[in-house]
């Protein structure tokens, strides 16, 4: 398994049934997806953010944590920083087919090649 994290453009439509990422432009190159393997959201490190402590009764003077803000730069910081995650098998024409994980990341509204084994 090779890891990458590149910005690609996706084309999303019926796959198997279901709305997923349907096309992948990446490198220039088109893949056609064929498959969907899985699927599944990652949040970010919630735990870590100041002030959660408080929350588990963990002394020490943290400072109470506070809502998050709609918008601005610690957006991603907090629950909505979340990237769904798609595992697809998809091909080229006349190269062969890999399988690949392919993220969005809600927080900054990209795509991302995330890794892939072909």
């Amino acid at each position: 398994m090779r890891r990458y994290d590149e910005v690609i453009d996706v084309r999303r439509g019926l796959v198997a049934g279901q709305e997923a990422p349907a096309q992948f432009l990446w490198r220039d190159r088109l893949w056609v997806v064929r498959d969907i393997i899985a699927h599944w959201v990652e949040t970010g490190a919630w735990w870590e953010q100041p002030g959660v402590g408080v929350l588990f009764g963990e002394a020490g003077g943290a400072e109470a944590p506070r809502p998050p803000a709609a918008s601005g730069p610690d957006r991603g910081a907090d629950l909505l920083g979340e990237k769904e995650v798609w595992r697809v098998e998809a091909m080229r024409p006349r190269t062969g087919a890999g399988v690949f994980d392919v993220s969005f990341d809600w927080a900054l509204g990209q795509w991302r090649l995330v890794c892939c084994v072909d």
